[in-house]
């Protein structure tokens, strides 16, 4: 947000008729004070807010150009612009965005989030040292979120960087210990809306799907981490294990017509091949198993025109009508990334134009 003060100061002096030796008389002070107020060489004191404002009979927001609307605009376009760009792996460009964003608007509890965790590297696999580096800034941030926001979610937030935080200096006890104060899964929101109906009631059997297809997909992406990150195995036998878990249920749901398979292998071969690209992976691997990743998606967006709860977690998660359509994008931007390994790769960018035309 840019202030405004000493241009508006300026406009409602002349607007009243007065020069800036009778409006310095008013407010006792000199008239090079007020000259320098309105070229922005200097702001006024914030004892003199008030007086100005009553003085010209406005309100000190108005008096300092600070429109509610305008600003709540600007910041909530800020942080779309930031998550777009990391979604596009343009991580230098979200990165100085938000930094900035953070300088233009330092009191936004929103804002706060997104710049802390950025700086952090992420929500998982953060660098120690850097967590430690950043500490003393993390902490005043948690505390003002922990303070003032209303944000449950944000403040869920702040909390969990304090517990890597304490993680970060050998404090791992104390920091389950306040992990431990977090909602449990049969506590969560989803869990709590659908017990909210009753079991024979249209609403009960909406929310039990929705939570059905949201948990389908998040226990998939644990069951290939399980697999995935477990040293004892070498990488070949690991992509062999989750493959044929995927492909058994990815049978299972043709044979069933059960959206809640095609949602299970999406995650399961979206999760693996994500893996793969960015930790050593090999290209046949990662082109194969993306194909039946995008197969998946493929059959969700289908779905999706009859099954309106289904069609209500892809709207809610991502904000579009088509899963295909918003994968496929993704996936080109990210190709377009040179860290991928994947990166202007013919046959993968084949498989993305095999299934954009089908979109």
């Amino acid at each position: 947000m840019i202030l405004k003060i000493g241009e508006n100061i300026k406009r409602l002096r002349k607007a009243n008729g007065m020069t800036q030796e009778q409006l310095g008389e008013l407010l006792c002070v000199s008239s090079a004070a007020v000259s320098k107020w309105e070229s922005g060489d200097t702001y006024p004191d914030i004892t003199m807010l008030f007086p100005l404002a009553h003085l010209f009979e406005i309100s000190v927001d108005e008096l300092m150009g600070y429109d509610a609307a305008r600003t709540e605009a600007e910041i909530g376009g800020a942080i779309n612009d930031y998550n777009l760009l990391c979604l596009k792996g343009r991580f230098g460009e979200a990165s100085e965005l938000i930094r900035k964003a953070r300088t233009d608007y330092p009191n936004d509890y929103r804002i706060m989030h997104y710049y802390m965790w950025e700086l952090a590297g992420g929500s998982a696999d953060n660098d120690p040292a850097v967590l430690n580096n950043h500490s003393d800034e993390f902490l005043q941030i948690c505390d003002c979120i922990l303070g003032g926001c209303t944000d449950e979610y944000i403040r869920l937030e702040a909390l969990t960087m304090k517990a890597k935080l304490l993680h970060a200096k050998g404090s791992t006890k104390e920091a389950l210990e306040l992990l431990r104060g977090f909602p449990t899964w049969y506590q969560s929101s989803g869990q709590k809306t659908e017990q909210l109906f009753p079991k024979d009631s249209a609403e009960f059997r909406y929310w039990v799907q929705k939570n059905l297809y949201e948990l389908a997909d998040f226990a998939a992406d644990k069951a290939v981490k399980a697999v995935f990150f477990d040293n004892s195995m070498p990488i070949g036998e690991k992509v062999d294990r989750i493959e044929s878990i995927g492909d058994a249920l990815s049978e299972l749901g043709e044979k069933t017509n059960e959206a809640v398979f095609a949602v299970i292998a999406k995650s399961l071969f979206g999760r693996l091949a994500n893996d793969l690209t960015y930790r050593g992976g090999n290209v046949k691997d990662i082109i194969r198993t993306r194909e039946k990743n995008l197969q998946a998606v493929k059959t969700i967006t289908e779905k999706t025109k009859e099954d309106i709860v289904l069609f209500d977690v892809y709207k809610e998660a991502h904000g579009t009508d088509n899963l295909l359509t918003w994968t496929v994008e993704c996936l080109r931007a990210v190709a377009g990334n040179p860290q991928s390994r994947i990166s202007s790769n013919l046959d993968y960018i084949a498989l993305l134009d095999k299934y954009a035309a089908e979109i």
